[in-house]
């Protein structure tokens, strides 16, 4: 068999650098009854209509984007990337799939796995947060490392986490594309559970627009609550605001009642005064 030169696409060669990968010379043509499910594959749903769509391409043209797999032990393989490619092969009735075959340790296979589906793949918004979690906590990254593995803002990767704190009906909803990103990142500003969910079937219901919720959201939280938060009298509440500003280089609120319930706020204007925010979390 000729020789092929493997050739990444931007990110992987870049985001994965040695991670204990090593690509054979060559294009395998692999029996599909030899490749078992990959176990770390972040995606849970794939929708029928668009792999019958993907089956019908791969009948007129044949495998375009050969797969990514792992060599297990003799005419056995685990698969690494394109479980959508190998799922319309096997139903355009394909009996053999080209495939790259490298040698990967489980860390390694996770962290291609994972990257290449948040690099190449509609995962949905929850998928996505999953995907970036796992790599978080089984790869032992922090928020800036993965920020910089799968190439997107530090402000992008602390969204898609922060959906994880939603309400599981809420996540649901946006595994069904009932609510858009924007709806999602409003939603999490409420702290309240049940007003997210109250608010959540409002925009499902009247088909609510992102501006629309924002400015529901926005009413909310000026609403005033049962007392209104008093800034801090106490000497050392007031030296401690001080520092809190000193630190983290922003205007810092720090809100306190006579009950002694209270918030410290960190407000930021741009995108970049985040990041800078964030980083200074991290340190801590």
């Amino acid at each position: 068999m000729t020789e092929k030169k493997v050739v990444l696409g931007r990110g992987l060669n870049t985001i994965l650098g040695d991670a204990n990968l090593k690509p054979e010379a060559s294009i395998n043509e692999i029996e599909i009854a030899w490749i078992e499910s990959n176990p770390f594959q972040p995606r849970t749903h794939i929708d029928p209509e668009a792999l019958e769509e993907l089956a019908s391409s791969i009948r007129q043209f044949g495998i375009v984007q050969p797969i990514t797999v792992r060599k297990t032990s003799e005419n056995r393989y685990q698969l690494i990337a394109g479980e959508r490619r190998l799922k319309a092969a096997a139903l355009a009735g394909l009996t053999s799939i080209p495939a790259y075959v490298r040698t990967a340790d489980d860390q390694a296979m996770l962290e291609l796995a994972l990257v290449e589906n948040i690099q190449r793949e509609d995962l949905d918004p929850i998928e996505v947060a999953i995907s970036y979690q796992r790599l978080i906590e089984e790869c032992n990254l922090t928020q800036e490392n993965l920020s910089d593995r799968v190439g997107k803002k530090r402000s992008t990767v602390s969204n898609y986490l922060r959906l994880l704190k939603l309400p599981a009906e809420i996540q649901y909803g946006l595994r069904q594309a009932q609510l858009s990103m924007g709806h999602a990142r409003t939603l999490i500003t409420i702290e309240d559970p049940a007003t997210q969910l109250a608010l959540f079937n409002k925009i499902i219901s009247q088909n609510l627009s992102v501006r629309k919720v924002e400015e529901m959201v926005r009413k909310l939280q000026s609403e005033p609550g049962e007392k209104p938060d008093k800034k801090p009298s106490l000497p050392e509440h007031r030296q401690l605001e001080e520092q809190l500003k000193r630190y983290f280089q922003v205007n810092v609120r720090f809100n306190r009642s006579e009950k002694g319930k209270g918030k410290i706020v960190l407000e930021f204007n741009s995108d970049d005064e985040l990041e800078k925010i964030l980083g200074k979390l991290d340190q801590i």
